[in-house]
């Protein structure tokens, strides 16, 4: 049973194909959930195993099994897979755990420093203007929420161009996409492969956003304008916004454009389909992780013990 640890480690792999087949077929709100909710299940399940895979090494060595209270250390079927395993995992966790701290320190750190510039310019409920030569604007998450906007940006665009925009960040607010893109971060340390996805679910908080500002604003055509221009403006400028503060410039822009300009395609048995084949990698990935860690539990048990 402890081979079956080894689909979570797998099944990740799997997921950017998936995630972009998602991207396409499912409309963008349902995208966002289903792509991020299977990238945190496939990220704990990885770690699960990783975790699962070190305690089985560690538990074959006389210390660490005298101090598991273990009569005799841990007994699994192959040492040649179980030992190499529990050494990588070992090293694996350590540079998760390594990376994933820097991150929030990272963006710690930019979310601060983006409140307390916000807090210093002028503001019209929740619109914050910067003085800056920076064409920039995104949605800042907090208490309370805040659509930041430099001077650069408000002068690149018109009144209606500017609604848009402003309705477009908004709607990141309102959609709480700061957390998707969150957990889609945290789920990019914990295996390589998810990091691919990250790129995935910004493209789903952005679509969303976009199709939430043409139905407030009432024109998809005004709105693909707005974003268009925002995106020109801010082009080659470096930002200091945390990665989780979405904005109107970021991502895949021309597609995102042209999803715009373009009557909006029924959703049929394909946007079904790949639903389904990510609930089910997520399923099997949960399943794969609990039916290992219940037979290491099982031999743990034995070698205490407990049971003959």
């Amino acid at each position: 049973m402890t081979a079956l640890l080894l689909l979570p480690l797998l099944l990740p792999f799997a997921l950017p194909a998936l995630a972009r087949r998602a991207a396409d077929r499912l409309a963008p709100v349902a995208a966002l959930w289903a792509v991020t909710g299977c990238a945190v299940v496939l990220a704990g399940c990885s770690l699960a195993a990783l975790g699962a895979f070190m305690l089985t090494g560690l538990l074959k060595l006389p210390v660490f099994a005298a101090l598991g209270e273990l009569v005799h250390p841990l007994h699994t079927a192959s040492d040649l897979l179980v030992l190499p395993a529990a050494a990588s995992s070992v090293g694996a966790l350590a540079v998760c755990g390594w990376t994933l701290v820097r991150s929030v320190l990272r963006q710690t750190r930019a979310f601060r420093a983006a409140r307390s510039e916000a807090g210093r310019g002028p503001r019209a409920g929740d619109l914050c203007v910067v003085e800056s030569s920076r064409p920039d604007a995104y949605a800042l998450p907090g208490r309370p929420h805040r659509i930041v906007v430099t001077t650069a940006m408000l002068r690149s665009l018109d009144g209606a161009e500017r609604e848009a925009l402003f309705a477009h960040e908004r709607a990141h607010n309102a959609g709480g996409h700061h957390y998707f893109l969150a957990a889609a971060e945290v789920a990019a340390h914990c295996h390589p492969a998810l990091r691919q996805v990250r790129d995935t679910v910004r493209l789903a908080a952005e679509r969303a956003a976009d199709e939430a500002a043409a139905a407030s604003v009432g024109d998809r055509r005004l709105t693909a304008r707005a974003i268009a221009r925002a995106a020109l403006a801010a082009h080659a400028v470096h930002s200091e916004r945390p990665g989780f503060a979405a904005a109107a410039t970021t991502g895949p822009v021309p597609r995102r454009v042209q999803a715009l300009l373009s009557a909006p395609r029924p959703r049929g048995r394909t946007g079904r389909r790949v639903a389904a084949l990510l609930l089910a990698c997520a399923a099997v990935s949960c399943v794969a992780s609990v039916t290992g860690m219940a037979d290491i539990h099982h031999r743990v048990e034995v070698a205490q013990g407990e049971r003959p």
